[in-house]
C-alpha cells in the first residue's frame, strides 16, 4: 500500500473542539484538506463560522456549533449534532484547556480545581460523548492537546503541568478502555505561535530567549501541531495508541523560565 493515501481522511468526520483559533483552527483545517468533513466547536461563533467557511472552500461540509466546554449538556448536544448533520463520527479531536502560570505559594485549591476541570474534565467528557458514535466507525481516532509542561519541570506551572501530566495518563487509560476500535493519542505541544503567545513574542528579548532556550531556535506555529494531529487521526497512525507525541522543538527544558524569587526562610526575631 502506498504511503501518502494513508495520511487522507476522505469520507471521515471529525469534530475539533477549541477550534475557533490557534491549534484548533489550523487542526480543523488541516482535517478539512486532508478530506474530512468538520465539526468545529468553540465559545465564539464568529470565530468558527470563519473556519467553516474556509473548510467549505476547500470543497468539505462543515458546520459550527458554538459550545461551551464547561457545560456538559451543551458538550452531549453538540456532539449529537455533529454526528447528525455530518452523518457519522471518526475523528474527535479536544483542543481545551490552560491555566495561569503562578508561584506555588500562591496556588490555592481552587486554582488546582479549575486547572484539572479545564485541562482534564472538559476533554475527557467531550470524549466519552462520543464514543457511541466513534464506535459506528471503521477507523475511530481521538487525538488530545496536552502540553510539554506536563513532562517539563520548572517553577510556576504546578497546576498546569500537573493537570496536563493527568490528561497524558487519561489517554493512557482512555486508550486501555476503548482498544481496539477506537485509538486514543495526545499531542504534547512546546511554545506555539498563538495568540497567547503572540504578545509574549512580541517582545524581541522574550522572543530570543525563547528561541534559544528551544534546541530547533524557532517558536513552533498551530500547523506544526495540526500535522501531528492529522498523522494520529489519520490511517497512517493505524498502529499507534495511548501515546503522547511531542511537538515542542526538542525541548529537555522549559524555554520560558518566569521570575519566580526563592523563598525565603522565617526570620527570627
Amino acid at each position: 500500500m502506498a504511503t501518502l493515501p494513508m495520511f487522507r481522511l476522505d469520507g471521515r468526520v471529525a469534530l475539533v473542539s477549541g477550534a475557533g483559533r490557534g491549534i484548533g483552527a489550523a487542526t480543523a483545517l488541516g482535517l478539512a484538506e486532508a478530506g474530512a468533513d468538520v465539526a468545529v466547536l468553540s465559545r465564539t461563533p464568529e470565530q468558527i463560522e470563519s473556519v467553516v467557511k474556509q473548510a467549505r472552500e476547500l470543497g468539505r461540509r462543515a458546520v459550527a456549533i458554538p459550545t461551551d466546554a464547561g457545560d456538559p449538556d451543551a458538550v452531549s448536544a453538540a456532539v449529537a449534532r455533529a454526528a447528525d448533520e455530518l452523518g457519522r463520527l471518526d475523528v474527535v479531536v479536544s483542543v481545551t484547556g490552560g491555566s495561569m502560570p503562578r508561584p506555588f505559594t500562591d496556588t490555592h485549591d481552587e486554582a488546582l480545581r479549575k486547572s484539572f476541570e479545564n485541562n482534564v474534565v472538559h476533554g475527557v467528557r467531550l470524549v466519552r460523548e462520543a464514543v457511541p458514535h466513534l464506535a459506528r466507525s471503521d477507523s475511530a481516532s481521538v487525538v488530545m492537546v496536552s502540553s510539554s509542561t506536563g513532562h517539563l519541570v520548572g517553577r510556576g506551572y504546578l497546576a498546569y503541568g500537573a493537570a496536563k501530566a493527568s490528561l497524558d495518563h487519561a489517554v493512557r487509560m482512555m486508550a486501555a478502555d476503548l482498544n481496539p476500535n477506537i485509538r486514543v493519542n495526545a499531542v504534547a505541544p512546546g511554545a506555539i505561535l498563538t495568540e497567547a503567545l503572540e504578545v509574549v513574542a512580541a517582545d524581541p528579548t522574550m522572543k530570543a530567549t525563547l528561541e534559544e532556550h528551544t534546541p530547533l531556535r524557532r517558536i513552533g506555529t498551530p500547523e506544526d501541531v495540526a500535522a501531528a494531529i492529522l498523522y494520529l487521526a489519520s490511517p497512517a497512525s493505524s498502529y499507534v495508541t495511548g501515546q503522547v507525541l511531542a511537538v515542542d522543538g526538542g525541548l529537555v527544558t522549559p524555554n520560558m523560565p518566569l521570575p519566580i524569587p526563592d523563598v525565603e526562610p522565617p526570620t527570627n526575631t
